[in-house]
């Protein structure tokens, strides 16, 4: 263990050891071996970190908003220079194969690129004469100090796509609280920050536990907070933060469910729930874990998931050739075990039992094959809750109406997806809908960039969403400026006439 690298904080633009007293195990997914360790910061440590982003605030906020995106610019073409680097990276630390490692940082990359548009979308508003003689200017400005509390599942895409560019593209400053499973590609991000120019301060990076980073909640110098993880977690994290006062946005958990009519294209339609339910090892919040299936086609679409599913070539994240790789960490393969098992006594039919599996030369990596239940019926918690593994349950239903009062009476609506031919019940299906994000003939419906990312119900806490308009919105706020020039034939009246035509006398 000696030889294991020990990370360091980030801020003030400085790289420091922790006085921590305790260090937390970074595994390599692929081989189950330690390949690094985090820092489990002192609150006094992360305390430092957020003072040090409210001494960078003043000065970032003033630079010009074309000078803050040339920061970004830069930091793009970084992106893609490493990029196979990084990609590299999120294989070793989170378990994506290298196709869907590569579109983790790409997708960082989308969101970067979005964030050097932002002087167009920080333009306010104005009218003139908005009353006689008054003009009035609507600002956005940037708020302050946020808080960044990153999961561990896109370690590129979440903290470097999602919490950083438009934070400081707007002129805020920011304290990132990277995932201690999967922190290196955000330190890594960080170095490439510096080399690209960014002030000391601006983005700072510290790993810690709950109890630690609990102070982003409460310091009065954070002025908002965005979150992505555990429903639990996330409406702690927002009644909390809003209870101080700050402005939050807490993307959590999501079962999402896909409504295949008897019209649908079967063979199409099973490959396109293959890649959304098993890609990522099913661990990202817009997976496709549940199929609610006409029942004149049910036996069919099984029959083709389970064949589809099984042909899936399972290893590690680094093999070019890997179709599904490992989960993060042993604990969590241990958490969807403990789900499967949980569905067999629940009742549901296993269809494909994904639990027995060993790669050649790879025997202690945290490895399961895709697991598909049938029969799930209402009530039985692994068509409910969110299992965050590769795990596919098959709900079965007799027409359009009960399948879409199935899905709405889910707690969760991050996304939701139908696969029919049929234009009049895709319309219904989009406008009924409770998920936040909808698919029609599409598995995994998360919008570019440019869109905001729509979770609904208990997937959401918050009143704007990540990233698009509503992430400009958020990390900015509006200033209105009245004014009123006198002309020399006014100077000496003795009286004020106020924007709404009332007078009052000296």
């Amino acid at each position: 263990m000696n030889d294991i690298k020990r990370l360091k904080l980030f801020y003030g633009g400085q790289w420091l050891e922790s006085k921590c007293h305790k260090h937390m195990d970074i595994f390599d997914p692929s081989t189950g071996e330690v390949i690094a360790q985090a820092p489990c910061c002192t609150a006094e440590e992360v305390g430092s970190a957020i003072k040090s982003a409210a001494t960078a605030f003043p000065a970032w906020a003033d630079t010009p908003a074309m000078k803050r995106v040339q920061v970004l610019y830069r930091f793009r073409e970084l992106l893609e220079k490493h990029l196979d680097e990084l990609t590299m990276l999120v294989c070793r630390e989170n378990g994506k194969v290298w196709e869907e490692a590569k579109g983790d940082v790409l997708k960082a990359k989308e969101a970067v690129e979005f964030a050097c548009g932002i002087p167009s979308l920080l333009m306010g508003e104005s009218l003139m004469n908005a009353s006689a003689g008054f003009d009035t200017v609507l600002y956005r400005e940037p708020v302050g100090v946020f808080a960044g509390i990153a999961p561990f599942n896109f370690p590129a895409m979440i903290p470097i796509g999602w919490m950083m560019p438009l934070c400081i593209a707007s002129g805020n400053t920011l304290v990132l609280k990277a995932s201690s499973m999967t922190p290196m590609t955000a330190l890594r991000c960080a170095e490439l920050l510096q080399e690209a120019g960014l002030p000391d301060g601006v983005v700072n990076i510290v790993t810690c536990s709950r109890n630690e980073a609990e102070l982003f909640l409460k310091e009065p110098a954070v002025k908002g907070v965005t979150f992505v993880g555990s429903t639990s977690t996330g409406m702690h994290v927002y009644a909390t933060a809003s209870a101080n006062g700050k402005r939050v946005q807490a993307l959590c958990e999501a079962k999402n469910h896909a409504l295949v009519l008897e019209d649908a294209p079967l063979e199409h339609t099973a490959r396109s729930i293959i890649n959304a339910a098993f890609g990522c090892a099913g661990e990202r919040c817009m997976a496709l874990p549940a199929v609610v299936a006409h029942a004149n086609i049910a036996d069919e679409l099984a029959g083709l998931l389970a064949k589809f599913a099984g042909e899936l070539k399972v290893g590690p994240a680094y093999d070019k050739s890997s179709e599904l790789g490992p989960l993060v960490t042993a604990a969590h393969r241990k958490s969807v075990l403990d789900w499967i098992e949980r569905g067999i006594k629940e009742g549901a039919k296993l269809v494909l039992d994904g639990r027995n599996v060993q790669v050649k030369g790879y025997e202690k990596g945290f490895y399961l094959k895709p697991t598909i239940f049938d029969h799930v019926k209402p009530g039985m918690s692994i068509g409910d809750d969110e299992i965050f593994g590769p795990v596919l349950c098959i709900k079965r239903v007799a027409d359009f109406e009960e399948g879409l009062q199935l899905m709405n009476g889910n707690r969760f609506a991050n996304g939701s997806v139908i696969f029919t031919r049929d234009g009049h019940f895709s319309r219904e299906f989009a406008r009924r809908t409770h998920g936040g994000m909808v698919g029609i003939n599409v598995g995994i419906p998360v919008p570019a960039g440019v869109f905001p990312f729509t979770g609904h119900k208990d997937s959401f806490f918050g009143d704007l969403h990540a990233l698009g308009k509503d992430g400009v919105r958020f990390y900015t706020e509006t200033k209105a400026v009245t004014t009123r020039w006198f002309g020399k034939e006014e100077a000496g009246k003795q009286k004020i006439d106020t924007w709404d035509g009332t007078v009052v006398r000296p």
